[in-house]
């Protein structure tokens, strides 16, 4: 059985995972509006894993006895300025998705439940590739410079599968 406080603070992190989902797409449709089809797509992509995260942390809940939840979902910012400010917000939410998950495996551990601790231990290794990989971008797309640096790693995100 989960307890009642990690299954609140699992609850709550679902509802940041589909937030997140939003706040990606949300970009990914900035994006795309400003003619960065690839740059769309990344983030359209990185939008559905969000939701999966919530799908998967929901089941969790469920298989350990509790109940999973969806409440208000708050409304997620609507334009940015360059692809790149766009990238530097991606990876400053990840830095803050890490600390929310951190947050989760300290509840589990302080509630003693190591099959929570493990579960969650898998995404606190996500997290590390996930900043890594925001991180990376941002970097690439400040030493681009010109129009055909950003047009090419535009062109490059766009081949995530």
């Amino acid at each position: 059985m989960i307890s009642e406080k990690l299954q609140t603070a699992i609850n709550e992190q679902i509802r940041a995972e589909m937030w997140s989902s939003n706040l990606y797409l949300s970009m990914s449709f900035y994006l795309k509006r400003e003619g960065f089809d690839g740059f769309a797509h990344w983030l359209l992509l990185q939008s559905q894993e969000e939701l999966q995260h919530a799908y998967d942390l929901a089941d969790y809940v469920i298989k350990r006895g509790g109940t999973a939840s969806v409440d208000k979902i708050d409304v997620v910012p609507q334009g940015w300025g360059s692809a790149l400010e766009v990238f530097e917000h991606v990876y400053k939410h990840e830095c803050h998705v890490s600390e929310l998950i951190e947050n989760l495996v300290k509840i589990a551990s302080e509630e003693k439940d190591m099959p929570s601790q493990d579960f969650l231990w898998g995404y606190v290794r996500e997290q590390v590739e996930e900043e890594a990989t925001a991180q990376s971008i941002v970097e690439k797309l400040k030493r681009c410079g010109d129009a055909a640096g950003i047009l090419y790693m535009d062109d490059k995100l766009g081949s995530r599968k």
